[in-house]
């Protein structure tokens, strides 16, 4: 039995083939998507939990060190991993809105697997990550099908990172790879995601046409031109048909955390003064939203960063803004803030103004943002965006017959215009936005599988 396997900065889903079509498969509470989030009592909770509950061994000697260390200093601080410790998608999030200053929560792990600088012993733990989430969507699905699963087709973007190029590209599909069979997958292969996407795009042509897929995910976005149609639908090699790629680890991850900088941080200090009349430092305010960067995260919630938030707080000409921002620090509340200014871009995606309604403390606030305010937050990343469909076709040099947009952040109409205005006069359509990938996915194991 083979699924494709779509594992989203955003989102997970899965898929068989049935009677010849693609068919997701329910993940959590019956529904097809299960956001990519992880909660653990604490971090070294994930290695222990995944080799004493999920039977999964380490993949190596380092691994066996990062297992060791885990489980030395959860019994140094008194923890004991029990059943049931481990949640994952919108229980996890939950678990993590409930008690935030109490548990350890991760979001998208995908965003992190090709970045540039990872020790051993990182990647070792980002691979115990991957393979515990991994783990639990290969066995809801096989208690769905009542089957057994042993081979899968992993998506995977064009690139992982803005850098690194082919190092990184393939360090994070090591991870991946690693992860899934360790997680009890014999046969793994890979497929760009916005080639995936087209496949199933191309099962509703009646013509052959030449098509750029625009897939706009939580972590990356990605442009693929394909011929496609009836004369290439059952063809195993596809490489002559594949036109042109470009991809960049910017999408509607970065929308948010764009919003949240310009709209929300002004809240937690950023744009004020020291009493000397010295700007606030800018790396303040983004590192703790930056949650697609290990860097900026792990200089934020540093114990000298802390001191140095403390400091600027007796310096500050507006203290309680600062205090804002060190309850941040203390109650590792990035992620909260990047959900207000996700729930926002939704929101001003069909209305003119939304209203953010933020609590710390004892601290209520409201912060106003309108659809003209996202449109000002967005335009750097709305670029990089525009500059993947200009590469693509700068590569081949051929116009495209229409132009496919999925994933979750294609439904931007921001974006959606940005395409329209660099390739005017040709046709946008759109399919499943967030199941595409996962059912191209399914389609492309027959391939490899079938």
């Amino acid at each position: 039995m083979y699924i494709g396997f779509d594992y989203g900065t955003a989102n997970c889903s899965v898929a068989v083939m049935e009677d010849s079509k693609p068919k997701l498969l329910p993940l959590e509470n019956n529904n097809q998507y299960i956001p990519s989030t992880l909660c653990a009592p604490t971090r070294e909770s994930v290695s222990e939990y995944l080799y004493r509950f999920m039977g999964i061994k380490p993949s190596n000697s380092i691994g066996e060190q990062v297992l060791r260390r885990a489980m030395a200093l959860n019994r140094e601080e008194d923890i004991e991993v029990v059943a049931g410790d481990l949640q994952f998608g919108q229980a996890a999030l939950e678990l993590y809105l409930n008690d935030p200053e109490e548990v350890y929560y991760v979001k998208s792990p995908k965003s992190f697997l090709g970045a540039n600088g990872l020790r051993d012993g990182q990647i070792s733990f980002f691979e115990d990550l991957v393979c515990a989430m991994m783990v639990n969507i290969k066995r809801t699905a096989e208690q769905s099908l009542q089957q057994d699963i042993v081979s899968t087709v992993i998506g995977r973007p064009v690139n992982f990172q803005g850098i690194g190029g082919d190092s990184a590209n393939q360090q994070a599909e090591g991870i991946l790879s690693q992860a899934a069979k360790r997680a009890g997958f014999k046969n793994v292969c890979f497929q760009f995601e916005p080639v995936a996407a087209g496949l199933e795009y191309e099962s509703t042509l009646t013509a052959d046409k030449t098509v750029l897929v625009v897939d706009i995910g939580g972590g990356t976005t990605d442009c693929s031109l394909i011929n496609m149609g009836p004369s290439f639908r059952h063809l195993s090699d596809r490489s002559a048909s594949l036109l042109a790629h470009s991809g960049q680890r910017v999408g509607g991850n970065d929308l948010d955390i764009h919003l949240a900088f310009k709209q929300l941080m002004p809240q937690f200090g950023l744009g004020s003064k020291t009493l000397r009349g010295i700007d606030m430092p800018f790396n303040q305010f983004w590192n703790p939203i930056a949650i697609n960067n290990v860097a900026a995260q792990t200089e934020f919630y540093s114990d000298a960063n802390l001191r140095a938030l403390e400091k600027l707080r007796h310096d500050a000409a507006d203290p309680q803004l600062l205090s804002r921002l060190i309850h941040v620090y203390h109650e590792t509340l990035g992620y909260q803030i990047i959900r207000h200014a996700e729930e926002a871009k939704i929101a001003l995606s069909s209305h003119t103004h939304h209203t953010v309604n933020m609590a710390l403390m004892q601290d209520l606030f409201e912060v106003d943002i309108s659809a003209q305010q996202l449109a000002e937050a967005i335009e750097t990343p709305k670029e990089k965006m525009r500059d993947l469909v200009i590469e693509a076709m700068a590569q081949s040099q051929v116009k495209p017959d229409a132009i496919f947009m999925t994933g979750g952040t294609a439904r931007s109409p921001i974006l959606r215009q940005c395409i329209e205005q660099q390739l005017p006069n040709i046709p946008i359509v759109s399919g499943s936005y967030f199941g595409s990938v996962t059912a191209g996915l399914a389609r492309w194991g027959e391939c490899c599988f079938g």
